[in-house]
């Protein structure tokens, strides 16, 4: 269903964004009799789907299709808009360059497409303006810090955007004499809201909306145009926004910042209704709540007291916005192991909840002057694409195919199995090896999620990631993936089952499931391997101390020690909300007892440890502890470290060494190699 072609005008256009044609970006190669094996060359092959916009008559769908580079020097994933008609007569790649595009946004008359890109050496990240119709995109922002996010005004003459501060004179003299010591937690460059007139020229003369000691995180337009709604914390450390952010709104055009909820906890998303009445909003309620607890709330514009609307099944809504007549706010949110959309209706009835008939969606938009959709849809055999519905009832009619060009050989087959573990009923997603007949005896690969509140979906099983399911079901493995009590998708009570029992009931959650497959005939009990990230890599180091079942494991960045995690992570006070909302000197013993750490000398089982070396949100010294006492105990170990790397891989190449170096070590220890 793709074009790859476009007109002369528009050809003109999107290479006017790059220096020379030959500079434009190619994507990854496929690996010759790549077509016959899943390989982790071939998963890093295919591209990934987002970033969904509409346009306000629904004719138009925009959305980024995103590829790895891996040629000779380069490591990097870029990301280019493409524009599809609704009903699937065109579809267009739009932006072309080396660094890509993103966030794209249709005018509210449809004729022009904005988005994010940077162009040229150097340059920082800009809202750019293309003519739907041809002609030459212009850079309508020149932030000196680039810009963070941006939407248009409601007549399409404006563009607000988000930018941070720029470092001062004596900030950037400091820098250059290398006198640049920092105070922790003291100096902050905050973002903030401006708005600028959008024109066919780079004259950038940006208004500044807002200014002072906090940090903007997202905003709407009032439908007249006259007020940005926002909200806004304390500053823009990644914990804080997790325990504290309040909704203010500003004229448009410059002024007084107006509170409009202010109140412990935080407070976000903000929305206008379409009659500019009422702002809609996702709430903790009143006090913060980190383990994860967004209700819909609704307050009037004009100021007063906020109401909560009727629950969601999860208690965990993503904004999408209002419907096109006011009378209900949309949210996405996670049900069971499917994305679906919930309509929360506005005079607080029940909600109302749509999931597709399989498969999981996401990136929902949905069109303000008509009944219509669009969304990305997948399944563990599909990859990822865009997809256009009524808003009446889910619907799939697809128009985009980004991986028509990649091959995909036979796969192993996922279905969903569920079990029972104490009082709840635990779902999980089981992947068959590729071939695989009843009967069949292969080894297990336990695959435990992060979070806690994270969840396995029915997404696609055979793209690039941590864990490449298909590559190992293609290397003869069976992997199940559970969703034990903490996850998303199964409502409040199930997601706080485990605060204050990390290691209890997620643990027994995740062994009777083992013990489903075994009963299922599909594993036996001499050919069980494990492996998890973040929270699933601290369920790995609690299980290498707290059962001998496993050959082998994998642990990625995983927390095995509780008090000096609690102290050096960037989200501590979720941890601490994890514990009961203890610190660790109100009760050490607690800690310790939820520690792997304290539990090292019952280890036996070989243990990989996988870390990020940049990683602040499970500090590498957490693998590390962990290697060195392994290594002291004379337990089987080995530590990979990947340079430059976060809380997990952000280089293509990184990324596709992780499962072969875990099939390296299961295969060893399972006497396969």
């Amino acid at each position: 269903m793709s074009v790859r072609m476009l007109s002369a005008s528009l050809l003109a256009a999107t290479l006017a964004l790059t220096s020379s044609a030959s500079a434009l970006p190619t994507p990854w190669a496929i690996p010759p009799a790549a077509d016959t094996t899943w390989t982790p060359e071939l998963a890093m092959a295919y591209k990934s789907v987002g970033s969904v916009a509409i346009s306000a008559d629904g004719s138009l769908v925009a959305y980024t299709v995103r590829h790895a580079e891996m040629d000779g020097k380069t490591s990097k994933y870029v990301s280019q808009v493409w524009v599809a008609k609704a009903d699937g007569s065109s579809n267009r790649q739009y932006t072309y360059g080396e660094e890509g595009a993103s966030s794209p946004a249709f005018s509210p008359d449809g004729t022009r497409l904005a988005f994010l890109a940077r162009r040229g050496d150097g340059a920082k990240t800009q809202v750019w303006v293309l003519p739907l119709s041809g002609g030459e995109a212009w850079s309508t922002t020149g932030a000196p810090e680039g810009v963070g996010s941006f939407a248009w005004s409601p007549d399409g003459q404006r563009i607000a955007y988000t930018s941070q501060d720029t470092a001062t004179t004596d900030e950037k003299r400091r820098k250059e004499e290398k006198r640049d010591e920092f105070f922790v937690d003291s100096l902050y460059h905050y973002s903030h809201l401006y708005v600028v007139t959008v024109g066919e020229s780079e004259d950038h003369h940006p208004t500044r909306l807002t200014s002072g000691h906090f940090q903007v995180r997202d905003f709407d337009w009032s439908p007249d145009g006259r007020s940005i709604v926002f909200s806004h914390q304390p500053d823009p450390r990644i914990n804080t926004g997790q325990m504290q952010a309040d909704i203010s709104v500003v004229p448009s055009t410059g002024g007084d910042v107006r509170a409009l909820v202010t109140r412990p906890g935080v407070d976000g998303s903000p929305r206008f209704s379409p009659d500019g009445r009422t702002v809609a909003f996702t709430s903790n309620g009143g006090r913060p709540e980190p383990v994860h607890l967004d209700d819909v709330w609704v307050v009037p514009a004009a100021g007063g007291a906020a109401k909560k609307l009727a629950e969601t099944p999860d208690r965990a809504a993503g904004m999408i916005g209002w419907s096109p007549d006011g009378s209900a706010i949309w949210v996405a949110e996670t049900v069971h192991t499917q994305g679906g959309i919930i309509v929360v209706p506005a005079d607080g009835s029940p909600t109302k909840t749509m999931v597709p008939d399989a498969g999981t969606l996401g990136g929902v938009a949905m069109a303000s002057k008509a009944a219509r959709m669009a969304f990305t849809w997948q399944d563990p055999d599909t990859p990822a694409d865009v997809y256009v519905s009524p808003t009446s009832a889910i619907e799939r009619k697809q128009i985009s195919d980004a991986n028509a060009d990649v091959p995909r050989p036979a796969m192993g087959r996922t279905e969903l199995v569920s079990w029972k573990s104490g009082a709840y009923t635990i779902e999980g997603l089981l992947t068959y090896p590729v071939g695989y007949r009843a009967g069949d005896k292969v080894p297990l690969v336990l695959n435990v999620h992060g979070g806690p509140a994270g969840v396995f979906t029915q997404s696609f099983t055979g793209g690039g990631s941590i864990y490449m399911i298909q590559v190992f079901a293609q290397h003869g493995y069976a992997v199940l993936r559970p969703n034990p009590r903490g996850s998303l998708g199964y409502g409040k009570e199930f997601r706080y089952a485990n605060v204050d029992d990390w290691g209890g009931g997620d643990f027994r959650d995740l062994m009777t499931g083992v013990d489903k497959t075994l009963a299922m005939g599909v594993t036996v009990p001499d050919s069980l391997v494990e492996m998890g990230w973040s929270y699933g890599g601290y369920m790995t180091s609690w299980i290498v101390t707290h059962t001998n079942r496993f050959k082998a494991a994998s642990m990625g960045a995983g927390l095995p020690d509780l008090v000096p995690m609690s102290m050096t992570t960037d989200i501590q006070d979720y941890l601490v909300a994890h514990m009961g909302g203890k610190e660790p000197w109100e009760d050490f013993k607690d800690y310790h007892a939820h520690s792997a750490m304290y539990s090292i000398t019952n280890a036996k089982t070989p243990l990989q440890i996988l870390h990020g070396e940049e990683d602040f949100r499970v500090p590498t010294e957490q693998g590390f502890e962990f290697y060195r006492a392994l290594k002291r105990l004379g337990v089987p170990t080995q530590m990979v470290v990947f340079p430059r790397t976060p809380h997990g891989p952000r280089e293509p190449k990184l990324l596709m060494d992780v499962t072969p170096h875990i099939l390296d070590w299961f295969d060893q220890w399972l006497g396969r190699k």
